[in-house]
């Protein structure tokens, strides 16, 4: 066994170590749904950060920056778009409104603005389209073991299935906050260690600018370049503002000034940290030139670029950055099946016990389904790309809506036409094109314009 696989090994049992620690203080589920409220702007911040840069944003991401150069920034550059604007906008709102009337989720949220079918439709597609996001993370999982060890898919995912699922079962969003500052420092510490030694092993910076423009002459291109560039805003900024599992890590908050610095400065993070996977992904262009999978670029590169020590570090931040994803889509998954399905339809009078035993194995059995569909899905980017379409047709405009427009103007009925149409022009537009879209007018794009006629339509019809 190497001293890679090894060291990745010994941090995967410190996650679940100090989750088990951390999960003794969790008495009821106030503290695993939103961690007793009490969640200040750094904490705050740790746990988005770590949720946000995941398998899409480093793996996926450089695999894109490996491909199509710096136009790939708009990745992850437009998940921090979203997020500025979630900071001063919809964050500080739903969180108001969430301390005011005790909500816990997004689910609780739309009952409280709608209709518990309102609730019941969201909760629904929401936990077979984040299964999708599961499915990436843990498939980013399953090539850096790859890499390392030549282990099978299976198998991968399965570890990542297995090690995130037991720390976030045991305690929730304070169990996840915690593990997050762990993960996040070592994601930090590993990727900017690579970034400023790898580029030794291709001869500069200098060196490798020259190299990648001749392999790729628009790679230098910010706005666009192949598949990648600012077309990924549309699909990621309305996703970012809205995803219940960043709004539900909001509810944690102890304030809405905390709200406001701890998501701002996630955002700056993310900034930032845009430039690091594509730069990666560039320097894996030049120094391993035609892989098969350009999603291997990243966990390639840290494995034969740097000194073994550094390289294993490097490895230990990709796996972080998955596994901390991972734990906040199991977090979305379990207070949606527990919380907005079991509670409100299934057992209405299920006290704090039950429901956090619901919780508990839902976040188990959300990781087993993740494994199987990580089996079936080819790459990272097309996973998440199946849930962030479906979130944003589904939630944009209910979630906007209902926090800036009365209720006699926007309903229920305007929610439900909006999520209806929205989720069907999606699936027929993806059809019909083959995911195409029409010139500037993506499959999302589609269905957002789709959600908001429809509810401005149905409001138009109920006032006449």
């Amino acid at each position: 066994m190497n001293l890679h696989l090894w060291l990745l090994l010994v941090f995967c049992v410190a996650q679940v170590g100090v989750g088990l620690w951390i999960s003794r203080r969790v008495r009821g589920a106030g503290d695993f749904f939103v961690a007793g409220r009490a969640l200040g702007p750094g904490l705050l911040a740790t746990t988005l950060i770590a949720a946000n840069i995941g398998a899409g944003s480093t793996v996926g991401a450089a695999g894109l920056g490996y491909r199509d150069g710096l136009a790939a920034w708009w990745w992850v550059g437009s998940a921090a778009i979203g997020s500025l604007l979630l900071a001063f906008t919809v964050g500080p709102r739903i969180w108001s409104v969430a301390r005011e009337h005790d909500l816990r989720t997004v689910g609780d949220y739309l009952e409280h603005r709608y209709h518990r079918g309102v609730r019941g439709l969201v909760s629904a597609l929401l936990w077979l389209g984040t299964l999708a996001i599961l499915a990436g993370q843990l498939i980013a999982l399953s090539w850096v073991l790859h890499v390392v060890a030549g282990l099978p898919k299976w198998a991968g995912c399965a570890i990542g299935g297995v090690v995130a699922g037991a720390y976030f079962a045991a305690g929730g969003l304070l169990t996840s906050a915690w593990v997050n500052l762990l993960q996040l420092g070592v994601m930090l510490t590993g990727f900017f260690a690579a970034l400023a030694l790898a580029p030794q092993a291709a001869g500069g910076w200098g060196e490798v600018a020259s190299r990648a423009a001749e392999a790729n002459p628009g790679h230098w291109d910010f706005l666009a370049n192949g598949p990648s560039g600012w077309a990924y805003a549309p699909l990621l900024i309305p996703a970012f503002l809205i995803s219940p599992g960043l709004l539900q890590k909001v509810y944690g908050a102890r304030d809405a000034s905390a709200v406001r610095r701890g998501v701002a400065l996630n955002a700056l993070v993310l900034f930032a940290f845009a430039f690091l996977p594509v730069l990666l992904g560039t320097l894996a262009r030049v120094s391993h030139p035609g892989l098969d999978n350009r999603e291997l670029a990243l966990p390639t590169l840290l494995m034969h670029d740097l000194p073994p020590l550094l390289g294993a570090l490097g490895l230990s931040a990709v796996v972080a950055a998955e596994i901390s994803t991972i734990d906040a889509i199991l977090f979305m998954l379990s207070t949606s099946l527990s919380q907005d399905l079991y509670k409100r339809f299934v057992d209405p009078a299920a006290d704090d016990a039950r429901v956090l035993r619901v919780a508990r194995a839902a976040a188990m059995a959300g990781a087993a389904l993740g494994v199987l569909l990580g089996l079936a899905l080819p790459d990272v980017i097309g996973a998440l790309s199946i849930f962030y379409s479906v979130l944003s047709v589904c939630l944009f405009v209910p979630i906007v809506a209902g926090l800036y427009v009365g209720r006699e103007r926007f309903g229920t009925r305007e929610a439900a036409a909006a999520i209806v149409a929205g989720v069907a022009v999606l699936l027929l537009v993806q059809a019909a094109t083959g995911g195409r879209g029409f010139g500037l007018v993506s499959p999302v794009v589609a269905g957002l314009l789709a959600s908001a006629a429809a509810a401005a339509a149905s409001a138009a019809l109920a006032r006449r």
